[in-house]
């Protein structure tokens, strides 16, 4: 398959260094996918339970957490929604992963901690789940801000923002706000 010389339209990306946020690609929406199939029905695309969406965010953290300490992004970018896969090929990833890796974040800490959520879970445009919130790790806590896309029955990752700070930044009861610095079709 060829790369895109240029990124296609509704897609954007950034990346901010630590400890302001990590932004990875978020793909172009479904839409803009030639030949693909049309979305399923609203129905078809449940909001995941506690537990599920729980599990959807360990399994996200683990994934990059392996992809950071082998140096292979290949399986994060397998596991993830198409059109995370047309805008990031393996080495994308690993640079825009470089200050988690350089900064020595240890992710799999998160998995001994339930996920404190900013909000709850929203189906918004383009049917994209977005999850915010944080792990309350010591010495540093970590905040994200997930995307995940339905496909094949799955909700997949889309996009996916990580920022580490300091334990004391976080509120109780309430997660700390990841910055939003995503940008939308030709912003």
């Amino acid at each position: 398959m060829k790369k895109p010389s240029s990124f296609p339209r509704g897609w954007s990306s950034a990346a901010f260094s630590l400890p302001a946020a990590l932004l990875v690609a978020l793909a172009a929406p479904a839409q803009a996918q030639t030949g693909a199939a049309a979305p399923p029905p609203v129905a078809a695309m449940p909001v995941p339970g506690d537990l599920e969406l729980a599990k959807l965010i360990w399994s996200t953290l683990t994934a990059i957490d392996h992809a950071n300490q082998s140096g292979n992004y290949s399986v994060l970018r397998d596991i993830s929604s198409p059109s995370f896969q047309l805008a990031n090929d393996p080495s994308r990833l690993a640079q825009i992963f470089a200050s988690l890796r350089d900064n020595r974040v240890d992710l799999s800490n998160s998995l001994l901690l339930a996920p404190v959520y900013n909000g709850a879970p929203q189906v918004g445009a383009g049917n994209i789940l977005r999850v915010r919130g944080s792990f309350g790790l010591r010495p540093t806590a970590v905040a994200f801000d997930f995307e995940f896309q339905w496909y094949n029955g799955k909700w997949r990752l889309f996009g996916v923002a990580i920022s580490p700070m300091p334990l004391a930044t976080q509120q109780p009861g309430g997660g700390p706000e990841v910055p939003d610095a995503r940008r939308r079709g030709g912003q």
